[in-house]
């Protein structure tokens, strides 16, 4: 096999035509033709409204006013430009027709109750099977797993089953007397010892038997670029492995299936599948293969899940989904909503494979290859995807491939240091963790799960505050009527219960002598209420709590009329820190 090239451009397609064709455009009225500098304007005025911009910028600073900047370094702009385009390579575009397919996940946690879920999914639109082999499920239970599969036409992907699982998996075949479908998975670590036997099985039986993912980084924090280059390193191992064990480049490309991480993000989860596809389709140009393609496996992501508020991870998988069938992949598995809490129950996996099967028959999303194709924006970040991409590939590659590679967890680590810092100061809010949580709901029960355990979600640090409630609450110290200090005290109220801490508040009070009536002795204070109230009466009540027992007077706002307070909460405070002050003063 050659080496990985510097580069990913050497031998890519060259970018194809820009500009559509006169008259294949027709729009309503020449009133609706609009250039960069009308969307500059219109923005520009927009921001100016919010006081995002001042008067005296030009047009064209809405451009950096609202770019952002992906955790790869990557920069987003606002909207895409045909000049984004303009040197873009187009190898390696989605070629899947047709529906994807629904890849229903069985973990345990015994045979026989894996065996019920995996007959009621496959009866009602799951089309595969992930049987990942573990604490919960062992090589010995697979017969019993998968008793009544039909495993000529029902593909079985198998994780950390090993040799003697894809043995066992390939008898059950013999027994029944079919050959297992063409996109059975033997499911061969990249880099475990027994990848040639494994791959030789599958190679003999025309199926799969090699999954070169980049799951394991994204559940501990890795960022976009980082799991992509761990993906074709993966791969690329594979590949090196199996062609010094005899194999031709074809026949090695050809037993692999990659498995790549889906989240709410949808952009640079679309844009990542596509990446993943140039990248991998360079790596086969540049090894002297015959084919192009990559089978890709996308899977909702764990980390972007919530253990709090856990219904709204239907939300952030649907959307996740619509991303992995935008993007192309082969197979979609939708993590059911209520993993974090243990094991799925029946209306957790019925909501994981609807989810595709509503996507698929009801929104139509399959009928499109590439439907994301030509979009400015997306094949921008594709493009700046795979750049990023490639970069981490080589830093893997230059360190001896990804088992020699001891900076690779450093560098996971920092980015994932990023995002929990972007997570304190809910720059990255998470619904119903760090954002709205709810913190008297009575979460579902589910049976114990060892699935799931070493993922570093991404709300994690909420969520530990979240599990030790606060013993004692807050006093909310509410200053003048409810439409006055409505605003500061939602605010405040909702950043404590993130933090696990309740409050009491005061209700309407019109001076010190009312809000003295409602404090009950609470020692960690909050007030709550307009700029002028705090002008007028605030640091007099600050004056006045202390002498009734507060040790500990907080402030909602930015307020410098106060005197005497010992912290303050607003917008684009550190949430975490501050809510470590809090439970600290409250202890």
């Amino acid at each position: 096999m050659t080496d990985v090239p510097d580069s990913p451009e050497g031998g890519l397609a060259e970018p194809a035509e820009l500009e559509p064709e006169q008259g294949s455009l027709r729009l309503a009225s020449p009133d609706d033709a609009h250039d960069a500098q009308a969307w500059e304007a219109a923005t520009a005025a927009v921001l100016r409204k919010a006081r995002r911009l001042g008067d005296d910028d030009p047009d064209d600073a809405v451009w950096a006013k609202l770019t952002r900047t992906t955790l790869d370094g990557i920069d987003v702009a606002p909207i895409g430009t045909p000049s984004d385009l303009a040197d873009v390579a187009t190898e390696g575009r989605p070629t899947r027709t047709g529906d994807w397919d629904i890849r229903a996940h069985v973990s345990g946690p015994d045979a026989a109750a894996a065996n019920e879920a995996v007959l009621v999914d496959l009866d009602n639109g799951a089309t595969s099977l992930w049987v990942e082999i573990g604490a919960d499920l062992a090589v010995e239970d697979l017969p019993r797993a998968l008793r009544g599969v039909l495993l000529d036409l029902a593909p079985v992907v198998l994780t950390g089953a090993g040799l003697a699982g894809a043995r066992a998996l390939l008898e059950l075949a013999d027994d029944a007397g079919v050959d297992p479908h063409p996109g059975t998975n033997l499911g061969a670590d990249a880099l475990s010892d027994d990848v040639v036997e494994i791959a030789t099985l599958a190679r003999e039986h025309g199926i799969l038997g090699v999954v070169a993912s980049g799951l394991g980084v994204h559940e501990q924090g890795a960022g976009d670029a980082q799991e992509l280059g761990v993906a074709i390193a993966a791969g690329v191992a594979a590949l090196r492995t199996l062609t010094e064990a005899g194999f031709s480049v074809d026949e090695a490309a050809a037993v692999i299936e990659f498995r790549l991480a889906v989240t709410d993000e949808q952009f640079p989860s679309i844009a990542k599948l596509r990446a993943a596809r140039r990248l991998w389709a360079r790596v086969l140009e540049a090894s002297g293969a015959t084919g192009r393609e990559m089978r890709q496996h996308a899977v909702t992501s764990r980390p972007q899940m919530s253990k709090y508020d856990p219904w709204v991870n239907m939300l952030r998988g649907t959307v996740a989904a619509f991303a992995a069938g935008v993007g192309g992949a082969e197979s979609v598995t939708v993590v059911p909503f209520d993993e974090p809490l243990g094991q799925p129950d029946a209306l957790g996996r019925r909501i994981a494979r609807n989810t595709s099967s509503l996507l698929i028959s009801e929104s139509h999303l399959a009928r499109v290859a590439d439907p994301a194709g030509g979009s400015y924006a997306v094949e921008k970040l594709t493009d700046d995807l795979a750049v990023a991409g490639w970069a981490e590939l080589q830093r893997i590659e230059a360190a001896g491939g990804l088992a020699a590679d001891t900076g690779l967890a450093d560098r996971v680590a920092a980015v994932a240091a990023a995002r929990d810092a972007q997570v304190a100061t809910r720059r990255r809010p998470i619904t119903g963790v760090s954002e709205f949580p709810h913190l008297g709901e009575a979460l579902p029960e589910r049976a114990s799960s060892t699935v799931g355990a070493d993922v570093r979600r991404y709300g994690h640090a909420f969520e530990a505050l979240r599990d030790e409630p606060a013993s004692s609450p807050v006093f909310l110290a509410t200053m003048g009527t409810v439409a006055a200090h409505t605003a500061r005290a939602t605010f405040a109220t909702n950043l404590f219960a993130a933090g696990g801490v309740a409050v009491t508040p005061a209700g309407a009070t019109d001076g010190i002598e009312s809000m003295l009536a409602a404090h009950n002795g609470e020692r960690v204070v909050c007030l709550a209420g307009t700029d002028a109230a705090y002008a007028e009466w605030g640091t007099a009540l600050v004056t006045a709590l202390r002498e009734a027992g507060a040790t500990h007077v907080i402030i909602a706002g930015k307020s410098d009329a106060v005197v005497g307070a010992d912290d303050s909460c607003a917008l684009g405070v550190d949430a975490l820190a501050f809510l470590d002050r809090t439970r600290g003063a409250l202890a």
